[in-house]
């Protein structure tokens, strides 16, 4: 069986900064984020807002190593980063005044990945 390769380069290029990051602020969290964008495109990750209303409280910090889609209301403002979103989900994010991020964004803002949860 062929072993599949990305042909996204920004996906490419966004797994090798994350496991730069991971080697050189020892987080791991990044290691895993790393590890699920280079999934198959079948198994990447698509989550909606319900789950990240559901298993998330106020102020937290989530990435999602996928898409987040637009099905379902976010109560509470957080701060959500992922590697894709749709445009409902933009503006529902906007709308509970949750901040939205791409994940390099995030890596910026906190290297160590303190305080990060992973939503899949």
């Amino acid at each position: 069986m062929r072993k599949t390769k990305f042909t996204n380069p920004e996906l490419i290029l966004l797994i090798r900064f994350l496991k730069k990051q991971a080697r050189e602020a020892q987080a791991n969290i990044w290691l895993d984020v790393a590890k699920y964008l280079a999934k198959s495109n079948r198994q990447r990750v698509a989550v909606n807002l319900s789950r990240i209303n559901r298993h998330t409280e106020k102020k937290a910090i989530v990435v999602v190593p996928g898409k987040v889609l637009g099905s379902g209301v976010l109560n509470h403002p957080i701060t959500v980063a992922s590697f894709g979103a749709s445009e409902k989900a933009k503006e529902k994010l906007a709308a509970a005044k949750a901040k939205y991020l791409s994940i390099p964004e995030l890596v910026k803002e906190n290297p160590k990945g303190a305080n990060v949860k992973i939503i899949r």
